[in-house]
């Protein structure tokens, strides 16, 4: 299954409307600092909201599976986007009465999130760059939309 993202440059601004999958749609921006005006994520902060996300979907989706009340899910990411290698560190809350045999059980399953896969088994990257006019700029800008 392939995943597609677009983006489009808000003219005079560093925002950027992003589609996906041609259904969802969300805007960045960068902070003040770097020209933009914080009104949305900078993309990288996308990266650990991703992760924190898929962590507490993967759990709530295998405890339902077994039977499980989880209660409250709280999953913290702090990413350290600065650091070589990257740094993920992940905390995990759960306010359900659980047992050590469950609790081992859901860390495993959290590991197995697939934002998490992905980042563990690396990436490529195929780029390419030109210029695009008329109905083929359309064309691009649209790619993401839904057919």
């Amino acid at each position: 299954m392939t995943l597609t993202a677009t983006a489009r440059s808000i003219p005079g601004t560093l925002r950027q409307e992003v589609v996906i999958d041609g259904v969802h749609r969300l805007i960045t921006d960068e902070p003040v600092r770097l020209g933009g005006d914080a009104s949305a994520p900078a993309p990288h902060e996308l990266f650990p909201a991703a992760l924190a996300s898929c962590v507490s979907t993967t759990l709530v989706m295998y405890a339902r599976t077994k039977g499980w009340d989880l209660g409250d899910v709280f999953v913290a990411v702090s990413y350290d986007h600065r650091s070589t290698p990257r740094r993920f560190d992940v905390s995990i809350g759960l306010t359900g009465h659980l047992g050590d045999a469950q609790l081992a059980r859901l860390e495993k399953v959290a590991r197995s999130c697939p934002v998490r896969r992905s980042i563990e088994a690396g990436f490529e990257f195929a780029e390419t760059i030109g210029t695009t006019h008329g109905a083929a700029a359309r064309q691009l800008a649209t790619a993401g939309d839904a057919s």
